[in-house]
């Protein structure tokens, strides 16, 4: 479960990278009144964790990844 939201979270995380770096807009920071506001910084500080969260991905087995989703299932 924990891997499967953290990987939304880089997702969402990777987006707005994504039209930072094309439009130069920060869909997060737009969406929730700024990127000095709470909400903001929340979303970015939950993205930060959740790509150390992710980084035990690269060195976990495959079978136990398998293994972990599908008994969440």
């Amino acid at each position: 479960m924990w891997d499967k939201i953290a990987l939304i979270l880089l997702i969402i995380g990777g987006i707005n990278w994504g039209l930072v770096g094309i439009f130069e807009l920060d869909l997060v920071a737009w969406m929730l009144g700024g990127a000095g506001s709470l909400a903001a910084r929340a979303v970015y500080i939950l993205v930060a964790i959740s790509a150390v969260w992710c980084i035990s991905l690269l060195f976990r087995r495959s079978e136990e990844i398998a293994f972990s989703t599908n008994n969440q299932q």
